[in-house]
This record gives structure tokens, C-alpha cells and sequence, in this order.
């Protein structure tokens, strides 16, 4: 056995509790508990004493586990929420749920299967709010396990009877400002769950369409207006993707300014736009264009494009076919020529087939005209008896190959009848089938009736929208939105409750009414409605303001959801004294026509002014390393609870921060692992510090700032730089680049380059020495200032590891965030330092140089002659040690830059060689005196 001391035991090796592999999955379930069990969101509110900031969470659709998109919305709330709060600004969160709709009803359908046709209306919406209420409770526990900070005891729902209450008093106003009508105009409809749907309830995909060109004869000729055509029989060529539409054409639109001109097509004089005559024989004639012209693809009309350029019999200006009466080939009627701005020459013939009751355009023009909405299809999508025979029962899309085979014979199809084209095409965004636009009778809220489009559109300039492009995202959707179309024809909702006269059928919306149903809500829910008759809701007396009839029935359609979450800062914020308008809304991209829109229309048209939010923050979807929607059925969707039992949702956290939430956000295994090794070096470098802090106490053993050698005073003036540009970052929610920031100052900064200079100060100094108490100082402030300043983010490890800094107090979110010490920051000193590193860099390359050549193993065993510089002279001059710098046994000044073995012994302590060190023991002079103070404490 050898008799050699043992050195190491007299060193002061890291010694922490604060475990190096952090089992995320494992102990975060912990650390929720813990939080809720000590109250700490409550505690951190109550320590802000500044200004309250409100942060309206959306609410989520409580149907179903959390996916991704809802990961990344509610982490980034969280971030926001916990970064004002520890900056004094109390961010209290209510969160909620989005209760009513389609597709919850939709999924209890499938739950009940036959039994629903025995049921009442009632009992199918208790249904209803059993299976919201059950994943309410799911979704709160998910996103709770995230590590989200929300008033989870506190929430909101749009199926609470108070809220649903508020949502028939917010209507209530609207239509006392005159705002909402009922009338019959054409919506988004979808056939498979037959109901209206909103334009956010609409999603766009590509879709193959017929491609029929049709020719429609005018009843009179054009002599009148092209002397030259006489008595001729002329055809108004019209091209269309939905021929099942044709059996409600009313009119033929032309632009008023656009020229047409007649083209002798077959034998049979047609009209058609001048600037689509080469398209449209492209399509229908391809013989009578020149080859050449034709393979080329060009489409303005030139003489040289045509291989009859003499069968163009004149031109004629839009507005002079205004009135003419034209023939309907497969129906026996007789329609107009009308002129409409419309009318685009960006396809098809310049003519344009107008069915009022199956498109907002044709609806708009044809209003004009006095021409009816005319939609004969019943909510199944399927042709009544107002299409004629054949089409009437027939589903309309399966009636296509039909009409186009019937245009066939009747010579009125110009084009091959088999022709298609793929096209955007909007769809269900529930069963993600194609819509139409149907004409039925349904409730509106005017966009211009009280100038609700205007007041819009001057509200969002008192926005800040993050990014910036979401302003003309928004400002572009109001300018071309139609009327609000509020009603759906669906069991589970808020009733609109109007009533209907059972004498003469007229329909009574009252303000009055609507007021005292609230207070049935109130105590009852909307429920109340299906249970009770009219006139319990009504007043004694109540009478048909048209015919005096005293009997009514009760309307059956349900309010769009969209009103339901578009007054929730009136049913939330407004109704528990917070002060509107809130500070922040932030959600997906898509809430531009979603969310962000009907809160601030429903805000206008209930009279406040402005918009319910001050900024609002969007983020882009979740998508694959490529850029593809997450989805099974592709492979590459990842479950959410797999993720988090692999990884933690700590490393999911750093997910939402490291990602350019701006744009469409990528998730992958790869890019996770990615993130375990950021977070790894992060956790390292807490680490590190609290191991070399066990024996330090901040209350007796901090060394004061000006007394710091000029190493740890230019560490911490580069922390402090840190701090600010964090806090700038966050002012402006630009997570990633705090990420960015932190990896970039725990892997290079510290664990590279401070830490390793300060191991054998830290390791061989005596404990008690100032040198190694002013680094103990400097790392204690790293792991305080880290710890809170990354908090918002990597919440479950900051927590963790300021339990074990000395000194602590306090949850680390109630500590709050850092404040940067202006009087840390040294410019100067950083600029010195900058040469100085520059020539550490070139010695480390030499001592790499010298590893691979096997002269030396460790950098101790080195001595470095350098030429004297301003920067190496200015660093000794502050008391700088150039050998602690390189981390080398000696440094001295030379003519020119050399690096080479040490002379002298070995330390056997410190491992330094230098020619001090004796044969025995083999200690310098430092370690000899650490030994022996060290002796001096052991007992005897």
C-alpha cells in the first residue's frame, strides 16, 4: 500500500445535489405538484406590484387531447405571461375553452349512433356538455403538465350559464344598434353536416372540376348593335367549374368597360371577351389558332394567332349587351344580359354565368337587377323540385357528368365533355368535404348597415400586429368580407332567441326579449330555451308587432360559435373588472379570420369602441423538418404524451423558444434530440456553478464588485450584457433569440472559457482565499441571474436548481427577473479583453499543436513566451495573471510567440510545473500552504 498523501482530499472538488442527469419525464410531474400545492403562480402575481398586464388566451376547442399547435400556443403564452409577471407586471390568466359547435356534436352523434333518434333535443345536449366538460378536464392536466402558469382554478367556458347569458346580452346590443337582419342570401354550406359555416370554418385544397364551356342563345340576334350580324342567331359564350349551378342561372354578366368581340365559331356567330379569344379557342377550337401561337401558349389577340383571322365579325363595348334577353339551354326559361365590376378576364370567356342563389358575387349583382337568390337544393345537397326534371332528388355533384352529357345534346357544350381542372376549392374544415354556396333564409350581422367595415378597418391602425404583416392580412379580409352570417343549423349552441309569429310568420328579434332570456340563462343555461315554452320568455301581453297575433314559436338555429369566443373580453375580462382593451391577444395565424376578427367585430358592433386588444401576436403551424402538416396518415406526426415521456416538456419548452415562431414551426426527432444536447449544456453549466458553491455563503462570503479581480469583473460585465440583450428580447417576445443567446453564453462563454480558467483557482485555492471567494462571488450571481432570467422558459430547471443556490429564498419566479447593473457593464474593459482573447486563442491553437505532436499532454505542463502587447500589458496591469489566463505553469514576455514545455517539477496538487516545486514533498508554494492549513484543521 503506498504512504503517498493524498492531495485530492485537501482540494475543493464541486459538490452539489443538483443531479447532472435530469430525468425531466420523471421528476416535472413533481415539480407541477409542488407548484400547485404551494401556490406559486398565486405568490408570483402577488409579488409584481407594478401595472396588471392582460393576456387573453384564446380558447381552445375542448374536443379531444392536445395536439402540437396547441403545445406551441400555450407554452408561448406562458413565456409572455411569466416574463411580465416577474417584471412586475401581475399576469393573470383565465384560461377557457371553446364548448359549443359542431364538432363536438358531431362526435357525440357517433358516441350515441341509433340512440340519438330517441332522444330530445335536451338529452343530446347534455350529451354535449358531458363530452366538452370531460376533455376540459384532459386539456387542463396537459397543458398544466407543460409547466403553463394560468389561473387553472379560474376558468372560463363557453357553456357556463353566465357566459352563455353574456353571449345573448352581447347580441342584444348588436341588434339594438341595428345591426343584425334576417334574410336569404347565399352562404358557405355544407352538405354532409348540413349546416351554414363561417369563412373561418372554411379551408381551401385542391379539387378536380369539370371544365365546361356552354353556349347560351340570345333571343334576338345583335343586329341592333352590329348592323353587319342582321338576323343571325348569336351565342353568349360562358365557361363554368360547377355545371350542377346551371339549373339556377338567372343572368349572363359582362364587364360594362371590358371589349368584346363575335367570333364565328362552327358556323355560329359567338361572343366572347377580346383579350380571351385565344384561350378560349385554345380550349374549344384548337384548329383555328396558328401553330406556332399555340404551342407557345400566348393569349393576346393578335392577327398572326388566329388561322382565320375573318371570322371575327366585329367588336362591341360591354355595356352595350346590357339587356339582352338570352334562351337557358336546359331549362325553359329566359334571362338578361346584366353588367357587373365582377366580371375579371383572368379566365373563362369574360361572360359569366350568374346563379344569385349559389355565389356573394352573383348574389350582389343580381340583387341589383331584382333577380331572386334562387338555390333549388335542399340542405343535403341534393336538387328539389324547383331544378325541373331530370335533376330534381339528384345529389348535385353526382348530377354533373349528367348535365354536361345533357349540354352535349342540345349542341350547347363547345368544349370535349370529359374535360377538367384542378383548382383551390374550399372545403369543410371539420368533415373536409367541398362546400357550396347556397341561398337559405339565415340571421346577418351587417358589415355596413352601421358602418361596422369601416369602424374595422380604422381600429386595426391602432393595433400593433407581430409580425407585421398581420395587419394587411387582416385589413384584406375586412375589406372583402360579406355580411357575418350568425345562424347554424346544429342542437348545441346558444340559441338566437327570436320568435316567430305563428299568425302571419314574421320574425321579432327584440333587444328587450333577448334581455330577459339572459336572465333565464343565467340560472338555467341556454338549455332553458328547448325546455320551455315561448312564452315563457316573453312578457304578459306580448303581441306580433305586424299582425297583433299573441302566439309565437321559438327559433330552432343555434348562434355561430365564432360570436360565442367573440365576446369573450365582455364575458371574461369586461365581466371580472379587467380593464379593456387587453394588452395581448396571441394565437395561430389562421385567427386573422378566425378569433382576432369576430372579437374585434363583435367588440364594434356592440357599440364599444376600438379594438378588445392592444398587440396582437401570431404564430405560424407545426409542421415536419420539410415543411409538411403533421398528420398519421403521412408518418410524421408525433404524439404529444410520447414526446413528453421521452423527452419532458422542458425540452418541448426550448422547442416553442429556439423556433422562429413567425413562420410555419418545424418538429422532428432530430431537430429534439438537437434540443436535449442545448438543454444538456445549459443544465451543465447551473451544474458546475452550484458545485462549486457548497461552501459558499452570499451573506458573509461575497466579495464586493470593486474588489473583483479584472477576469471576474469582465465576466461579469459580459453577464450583465447577456442580461440586457435577454430583457430587450423579451420586451420584443423574441424567444429565440433568448435561446440563442443563453447556449451561445453557457457552452462558449462560460463552460468553455471561464470555467475552465477558474477550475484551479476554484479547485487548489485555500476555501476561505479571496481569489477563490470572488469566484464563488461571480458564480453565484451567474446561477441567480441564469436561473431568472431563463425561468419563463426553462421553467422546471430554473426552479430546480435556485432550491440549491445558497442564499435563496424564494421560488424563482417569485424572485423575479434580474435587474441589469448598469454599473457591471465595462466597455472598456470588454474592448481590452477582446485583444487579450485574441492572443489566448493563438496560444490555445499552439498548445493543440503540441497535444497532437504528444510534447505536451495537459496545457499545465506548458510555458508560453509572448511578445509584449498593449492589450496583455493593460491586462496585467489590472492585476490580470496571464498564467491563469492560458491555463498554462508559465507565461513570460519575448521577442517573439512560442510555446513549449514547462520547466521545473510537477505540483502534485495543482499539477502546475514550476521550478519552485521541491522533491519532497512536490507541493508550490501555494498548495503547500493549502496542505497545511488544511493539517492544521483535521483533529489530531
Amino acid at each position: 500500500m503506498s504512504d503517498a498523501p493524498d492531495y485530492k482530499a485537501t482540494t475543493n472538488l464541486p459538490r452539489t445535489d443538483f443531479a447532472m442527469k435530469a430525468n425531466l419525464p420523471t421528476t416535472e410531474p413533481k415539480r407541477v405538484a409542488a407548484w400547485q400545492q404551494d401556490d406559486t403562480y398565486a405568490r408570483a402575481l402577488a409579488a409584481a406590484q407594478g401595472p396588471a398586464f392582460t393576456l387573453h388566451d384564446g380558447p381552445p376547442y375542448a374536443n379531444g387531447h392536445i395536439h402540437q399547435g396547441h403545445m406551441l400556443n400555450k407554452v408561448l403564452k406562458d413565456f409572455v405571461g411569466k416574463v411580465q409577471t416577474m417584471s412586475g407586471r401581475p399576469a393573470k390568466i383565465f384560461p377557457g375553452w371553446d364548448c359549443h359547435g359542431l364538432p363536438i356534436e358531431l362526435a357525440v352523434d357517433k358516441e350515441l349512433g341509433s340512440k340519438k333518434r330517441d332522444m330530445s333535443k335536451v338529452a343530446i345536449r347534455k350529451a354535449c356538455r358531458a363530452h366538452a366538460q370531460k376533455f376540459i378536464d384532459i386539456q387542463r392536466e396537459e397543458f398544466q403538465r407543460l409547466g403553463v402558469f394560468m389561473a387553472w382554478a379560474e376558468p372560463y367556458t363557453t357553456m357556463a350559464y353566465g357566459y352563455e347569458a353574456r353571449i345573448v346580452r352581447e347580441l342584444a346590443k348588436v341588434v339594438r344598434a341595428g345591426a343584425v337582419y334576417r334574410g336569404k342570401k347565399p352562404v358557405y354550406w355544407c352538405i354532409v353536416d348540413r349546416t351554414a359555416l363561417a369563412e373561418a370554418e372554411v379551408e381551401y385544397d385542391d379539387h378536380d372540376s369539370p371544365s365546361v364551356y356552354v353556349a347560351f342563345p340570345l333571343t334576338a340576334g345583335l343586329g341592333k348593335v352590329l348592323p353587319a350580324l342582321g338576323d343571325r342567331p348569336v351565342d353568349l359564350a360562358i365557361w363554368t367549374t360547377t355545371p350542377w349551378t346551371l339549373p339556377a342561372n338567372l343572368a349572363i354578366a359582362v364587364h360594362p368597360t371590358f371589349q368584346y368581340l363575335v367570333y364565328e365559331l362552327r358556323g355560329r356567330p359567338t361572343v366572347v371577351a377580346s383579350d380571351l379569344l385565344i384561350s378560349f379557342l385554345a380550349a374549344v377550337a384548337p384548329g383555328d389558332l396558328v401553330e406556332a401561337k399555340r404551342q407557345v401558349g400566348g393569349t393576346r389577340l393578335d392577327s398572326a394567332s388566329l388561322t382565320h383571322p375573318e371570322r371575327i365579325l366585329g367588336y362591341v363595348e360591354g355595356r352595350a349587351l346590357e339587356g339582352l334577353q338570352y334562351r337557358h339551354p336546359l331549362v325553359d326559361r329566359t334571362s338578361p344580359v346584366i353588367l357587373g365590376d365582377h366580371v375579371t378576364l383572368e379566365a373563362g370567356t369574360g361572360l359569366v354565368h350568374t346563379a344569385p342563389g349559389h355565389g356573394q358575387d352573383d348574389y350582389a349583382v343580381g340583387k341589383r337587377y331584382g333577380l331572386a337568390p334562387f338555390a333549388p337544393v335542399d340542405a343535403a345537397g341534393h336538387f328539389t323540385e324547383e331544378a325541373g326534371a331530370p335533376w330534381s332528388g339528384q345529389q348535385i355533384f353526382h348530377a354533373n357528368p349528367a348535365i354536361v352529357a345533357a349540354l352535349a345534346d342540345k349542341g350547347a357544350l363547345l368544349n370535349a365533355p370529359n374535360e377538367h381542372v384542378r383548382h383551390s376549392y374550399p372545403h369543410c374544415w371539420r368533415c373536409k368535404k367541398p362546400v357550396i354556396f347556397r341561398a337559405t333564409d339565415q340571421w346577418f350581422i351587417s358589415m355596413d348597415a352601421t358602418s361596422l367595415r369601416q369602424r374595422a378597418l380604422a381600429a386595426i391602425e391602432d393595433v400593433e400586429w407581430i409580425p407585421a404583416w398581420g395587419h394587411d392580412r387582416i385589413q384584406g379580409m375586412l375589406q372583402g368580407r360579406p355580411d357575418w352570417c350568425i345562424s347554424r343549423q346544429r342542437a348545441w349552441g346558444v340559441p338566437i332567441p327570436a320568435f316567430y309569429c305563428e299568425g302571419c310568420g314574421e320574425s321579432l328579434l327584440d333587444p328587450a326579449l333577448l334581455d330577459r332570456v339572459a336572465d333565464r340563462f343565467e340560472t338555467e343555461g341556454a338549455d332553458a330555451w328547448f325546455e320551455r315554452p315561448a312564452a315563457d320568455f316573453m312578457p304578459a301581453g306580448q303581441r306580433c308587432p305586424k299582425c297583433q297575433a299573441d302566439r309565437f314559436r321559438k327559433e330552432e338555429d343555434i348562434l355561430d360559435v365564432w360570436f360565442d369566443s367573440g365576446v369573450s373580453h365582455a364575458a371574461v375580462l369586461d365581466a371580472r373588472g379587467v380593464t379593456l382593451p387587453a394588452d395581448l391577444y396571441l394565437e395561430g395565424s389562421d385567427q386573422h379570420r378566425g378569433w382576432f376578427q369576430s372579437s374585434l367585430l363583435c367588440n364594434l358592433a356592440a357599440g364599444r369602441a376600438g379594438s378588445p386588444f392592444r398587440r396582437c401576436l401570431t404564430h405560424g403551424f407545426v409542421v415536419d423538418e420539410k415543411g409538411q402538416k403533421l398528420s398519421k396518415s403521412l408518418g410524421n406526426y408525433i404524439d404529444p404524451q410520447k414526446l413528453l415521456a421521452q423527452h419532458g416538456a422542458e425540452i418541448v419548452r426550448l422547442w416553442a423558444a429556439a423556433s422562429n415562431y413567425e413562420q410555419d414551426v418545424p418538429l422532428s426527432e432530430g431537430i429534439m434530440k438537437q434540443l436535449a444536447e442545448s438543454y444538456r449544456k445549459i443544465r451543465n453549466t447551473l451544474r458546475f456553478a452550484l458545485g462549486n458553491l457548497s461552501d459558499f455563503d452570499p451573506g458573509k462570503d461575497r466579495v464586493p464588485a470593486g474588489e473583483l479581480p479584472v477576469l471576474d469583473r469582465y465576466f461579469r460585465s459580459v453577464l450583465h450584457g447577456f442580461l440586457g440583450r435577454v430583457r430587450e428580447a423579451y420586451a420584443k417576445h423574441n424567444f429565440n433569440q433568448v435561446h440563442h443567446e443563453a447556449a451561445y453564453l453557457c457552452s462558449t462563454t462560460l463552460s468553455a472559457l471561464y470555467f475552465d480558467i477558474l477550475k484551479d483557482r476554484l479547485y487548489c485555492s485555500g476555501p476561505k482565499d479571496v481569489e477563490r471567494r470572488a469566484a464563488q462571488t461571480v458564480l453565484h450571481e451567474i446561477v441567480d441571474l441564469l436561473c431568472r432570467a431563463l425561468a419563463p422558459i426553462l421553467s422546471f430547471t430554473c426552479e430546480e436548481a435556485y432550491a440549491f443556490l445558497p442564499g435563496h429564498r424564494e421560488s424563482v419566479f417569485v424572485a423575479g427577473l434580474p435587474p441589469v447593473d448598469a454599473a457591471a457593464l465595462d466597455e472598456k474593459l470588454e474592448a481590452q479583453m477582446a485583444g487579450v482573447l485574441g492572443v489566448r486563442a493563438e496560444v490555445q491553437k499552439r498548445l493543440e499543436d503540441l497535444r497532437r505532436e504528444k510534447t505536451i499532454g495537459s496545457s499545465l505542463e506548458a510555458r508560453v513566451s509572448l511578445a509584449a502587447a498593449e492589450p496583455l500589458e493593460a491586462f496585467q496591469r489590472l492585476g490580470g495573471s496571464l498564467e491563469e489566463l492560458f491555463i498554462v505553469s508559465q507565461v513570460e514576455l519575448a521577442p517573439e510567440l512560442r510555446v513549449e514545455r514547462a520547466a521545473g517539477r510537477r505540483c502534485e496538487r495543482c499539477w502546475k510545473h514550476l521550478p519552485e516545486v521541491p522533491e519532497n514533498p512536490p507541493l508550490c508554494r501555494r498548495c503547500a500552504r493549502v496542505v497545511q492549513e488544511f493539517s492544521s484543521r483535521q483533529p489530531s
